[in-house]
């Protein structure tokens, strides 16, 4: 197993095998917490969800990582639910860099990290998620209050080098920056997906 600063680093997996209890899991999930999707109906949900194996091994890899995957919104623009990591914390795909410049980086000084957050976002079929996402998020309610999730960074930080993170500290919304390479075992990174 890679090591990162003296301690093995867990490698991520992407796992796209749809378990069968999924459907359950995610309808329970949404009826326990309506407060995150008002005026939308499972029923709704489960339509679009059924024929769509792609969705469905996307949000089973959300759900294997800890994401706890909920519906947040609909987009009428689209005509698609969307659905995000709603677990309290970071999902459980922590200890990665931002991208894999930012992993092949760290690699070469031998520091190996657990993989990057947008090559495995892109092996997951989801998006990460924007800073004004991330904000609508937290108005659902708390997350990140002792971890951090890296968010999509724009084009022109990440040329100089950076990318950008998102908390929850003293009751309030931070939204900071790192070198893309930096990774840490409190942050992971959470996704969104229209279905």
């Amino acid at each position: 197993m890679p090591k990162g600063n003296g301690k093995p680093i867990p490698q991520v997996q992407v796992d796209k095998k749809i378990s069968s209890g999924l459907m359950d899991t995610l309808m329970n999930r949404f009826q326990k917490n309506m407060e995150r999707h008002e005026g939308i109906s499972w029923a709704e949900v489960e339509a679009k969800l059924a024929s769509n194996k792609e969705a469905q091994a996307s949000l089973n890899a959300m759900e294997v990582t800890g994401g706890e995957p909920d519906v947040i919104g609909y987009d009428k623009s689209t005509d698609s639910y969307i659905f995000c990591d709603c677990s309290e914390q970071t999902p459980e795909r922590r200890s990665i860099c931002y991208d894999e410049l930012g992993e092949e980086m760290r690699n070469k000084k031998g520091v190996f990290p657990g993989g990057n957050a947008m090559g495995l976002a892109k092996a997951m079929g989801i998006e990460l998620l924007t800073e004004d996402e991330y904000y609508k998020l937290q108005k659902l309610g708390e997350f990140d209050t002792k971890t951090s999730s890296w968010l999509k960074t724009p084009e022109d930080v990440r040329k100089l080098g950076g990318a950008i993170y998102g908390d929850r500290r003293y009751d309030r919304i931070f939204i900071y920056h790192n070198g893309a390479e930096s990774f840490y075992s409190a942050r992971g990174f959470r996704g969104i997906l229209k279905v």
